[in-house]
């Protein structure tokens, strides 16, 4: 009997399948790192894995344990410095859209990867930046995917690490950012996008025994609303084997 499917993976499924139609992706770490590699093994074999260790066209046998890892180099296109990687693709305007996440993301897609709490003494010291500034700033398109928790939709960032729409409608073009910015964020428990005028998230789909009211008692702020609020797709059976049995088999991502 097939193991029912997991709200990961269903957010991991919703992640790849979003990357349809694009062909060169910036990969972050986590969560898109297993989207992206499910992706380039389902609907687009020709997409084009970029890792800011300085990999461009990765193709890793297995799921790479980190931007570092040595199976990112076997089968590549190219492997350079990271600074050639950054200049010459990514602040190129090369990169078609990244995949990111984040601790904190507030309604305008901004997002927090450096501390909870006040900066000088915070509760949390997190990763930092890395490459998601630049990466957030530069490619044309921003996917976001993270677990859907009220302690990280908050109203307002502790802390802005990566640029979404920054105060909305057109304060990142305002500012002269080249990216479009984030054009949806992906969850284990619904799909949000920003088409609005106010360049606002905007919840479009829930998993199956969601609500809006539901989602919304995780969200920091009033949530706009589709007014054609669908279901998360349902994943394929090959989507779910190559998660469980290829990319995933210990579960680190997919629980």
């Amino acid at each position: 009997m097939t193991a029912p499917v997991t709200p990961a993976e269903r957010m991991i499924i919703s992640a790849a399948r979003a990357l349809y139609g694009h062909r060169v992706v910036f990969v972050g770490v986590g969560l898109p790192n297993i989207a992206c590699n499910l992706a380039r093994r389902t609907h687009s074999p020709g997409l084009e894995l970029i890792y800011e260790s300085g990999v461009f066209g990765a193709r890793p046998a297995r799921l790479p344990l980190s931007i570092g890892d040595p199976a990112l180099v076997t089968n590549a296109t190219a492997v350079m410095s990271m600074a050639d990687l950054f200049l010459f693709y990514l602040q190129g305007g090369r990169v078609d859209v990244a995949l990111l996440g984040g601790a904190q993301i507030d309604r305008f897609g901004n997002l927090n990867t450096t501390a909870i709490g006040d900066y000088a003494n915070p509760r949390v010291r997190l990763p930092g930046s890395g490459g998601a500034c630049e990466i957030a700033t530069n490619a044309r398109h921003i996917l976001i995917i993270m677990r859907l928790k009220k302690r990280a939709f908050v109203s307002k960032l502790d802390f802005c690490t990566s640029p979404g729409h920054l105060e909305g409608s057109n304060s990142r073009q305002n500012l002269g950012l080249p990216g479009h910015g984030p054009v949806q964020v992906i969850t284990d428990r619904a799909i949000f996008d920003f088409a609005t005028p106010a360049k606002e998230m905007r919840l479009t789909a829930v998993a199956p025994g969601e609500t809006a009211e539901s989602i919304q008692k995780e969200v920091g702020w009033p949530l706009n609303i589709s007014p054609s609020l669908n279901q998360m797709p349902h994943p394929t059976p090959e989507e779910l084997r190559l998660i469980r049995e290829e990319l995933d088999p210990q579960g680190l991502y997919r629980q």
